[in-house]
């Protein structure tokens, strides 16, 4: 299981070096030199900036790599104006965004690069939830729940009507 889990890793890791090269030859700054512009998710920075050295050692700084963190919903407004190349992103497009990004004619292609993961935990001094189980985070989290799960009671009948805050 392990091999195979490294092997998407590895997979996901070449599939950015695959879409920088793609990305490479219509992008060239004022002295010249291909410039790769890169912005985005935090959480996926630490991959594309290892990426992004690797990629430049192999090109013998013949192409220029420059990588930015401005959040993932700051990587997408940039590259859908065409102020990036790649967007790092935490979370898919969003409507709007692929709305922004039809309108300057951006086209893209979304490729996954790796999954990070999320630790739970509950308050010590929340005293009327003391633990949370999957499908009551399913319930709070899922895409359907957004702007109408506000409340501790809609998530378990047991918990009391207050609001939910993060």
């Amino acid at each position: 299981m392990n091999l195979k889990k490294n092997s998407w890793k590895l997979a996901g890791l070449f599939a950015l070096v695959a879409s920088t090269v793609a990305l490479v030859a219509p992008t060239v700054n004022s002295q010249g030199t291909p410039t790769v512009r890169i912005d985005g998710s935090s959480t996926v920075y630490p991959i594309t900036e290892a990426v992004a050295e690797e990629f430049q050692d192999l090109k013998k700084n013949a192409v220029r790599v420059t990588v930015g963190i401005s959040g993932t919903g700051g990587g997408f407004k940039k590259f859908c104006i065409g102020e990036t190349d790649i967007s790092d992103a935490s979370r898919p497009i969003k409507d709007k965004e692929k709305a922004l990004c039809a309108k300057n004619g951006i086209d893209y292609m979304a490729i996954p690069v790796a999954y990070d993961a999320i630790t739970v935990v509950v308050n010590k001094g929340n005293t009327a939830v003391t633990d949370i189980k999957v499908e009551e985070l399913n319930k709070i989290w899922a895409p359907e729940s957004e702007g109408t799960v506000t409340k501790w009671s809609q998530v378990n009948s047991a918990w009391p009507d207050l609001p939910l805050s993060w």
